[in-house]
C-alpha cells in the first residue's frame, strides 16, 4: 500500500500513533523539518540545509536526494517510492519548496 506524507497539509504531533503508517509518516515529517545537527542527543537526524543556498533546479534534485537518503537511513521502514515538490508560485517565490513524499513499508513488502 502507498502512503503520502504531504508537507503543506498541518499536522499535530501524536505521542502514540495508532498504527505503524502513523508513527512512521510522523517520523518522516520530522526527519524533513529538522536541520541536521540540531536535534540534541541525536545530530545525525534531518536534512543538510545548506542545499537551499542552491538555485531552485539545482537545490530540488539535491534535495531529492537528500530526503531518499535521509529516510532510507533514519526510518528504514520506509521505501520512498516517490519525492516530489508541489508547485505553487507563491511558496517559490518565498523560497518554500511544499515536500510530497510518497512511500511503503517495508513489513508489507
Amino acid at each position: 500500500m502507498m502512503y503520502t506524507v504531504d508537507m503543506t497539509q498541518p499536522t499535530l504531533v501524536n505521542f502514540k500513533p495508532a498504527t505503524v503508517e502513523q508513527e512512521v509518516s510522523q517520523n518522516i515529517r520530522t526527519i524533513l523539518t529538522t536541520p541536521r545537527g540540531s536535534a540534541p542527543l541525536a545530530r545525525e537526524i534531518g536534512l543538510d540545509y545548506t542545499i537551499i543556498d542552491e538555485p531552485i533546479s539545482i537545490a530540488e534534485s539535491r534535495l531529492i536526494a537528500e530526503i531518499i537518503t535521509a529516510i532510507t537511513e533514519q526510518e528504514p521502514r520506509a521505501l520512498v517510492a516517490e519525492v516530489s515538490f508541489k508547485d505553487d508560485i507563491k511558496d517559490t517565490l518565498n523560497g518554500r519548496l511544499a515536500v510530497v513524499v510518497k512511500y511503503t513499508l517495508t513489513e508489507e513488502e
